[in-house]
């Protein structure tokens, strides 16, 4: 792993998959994302809850059956299993997830010249497309019946 001052942002996500649906049509887009440079997995997990809603770590060996085959071994400990456990919480019975912690390398050069000049970061977050749609929605002008 390359020394931290030299990295880009990193950020994480979870993304769950109802009982069935985890078919590996979208995770070649994801390799897609690490062969151009723009992300570098730096730690994934598959978790599953149960029906009786106990929550469970997959092993590597699922991630061939689930179409992650491609990030055998990027497995570095960043996600405990208590961090497994507590985000597998949120899933629905029967539910599956992905988690995922990445480097945006992208935004590395950026970063590091921000850095050397002392700036840090205050704020950060993400808008999901869902809220970012209804904020489009409430903001377009409402116009009476008849006064265009």
């Amino acid at each position: 792993m390359p020394e931290v001052d030299e990295m880009g942002p990193i950020d994480y996500l979870c993304v769950e998959f109802p009982p069935g649906s985890m078919d590996g049509t979208a995770f070649p887009l994801l390799v897609d994302l690490v062969d151009r440079h723009i992300i570098r997995v730096l730690d994934i997990a598959l978790v599953r809850k149960e029906a009786d809603g106990k929550v469970i770590a997959l092993e590597e060996g699922e991630f061939d059956i689930n179409g992650l085959d491609a990030f055998h071994g990027a497995r570095s400990g960043l996600l405990g299993e208590e961090d497994l456990r507590e985000a597998g919480e949120s899933l629905s019975p029967g539910a599956s997830a992905v988690f995922l912690v990445y480097e945006n390398t992208w935004a590395a050069p950026l970063a590091r010249t921000l850095r050397r000049n002392g700036a840090q970061l205050v704020g950060g977050g993400r808008i999901p497309v869902q809220a970012l749609l209804e904020a489009l929605d409430e903001s377009e002008p409402q116009y009476a019946a008849g006064s265009r």
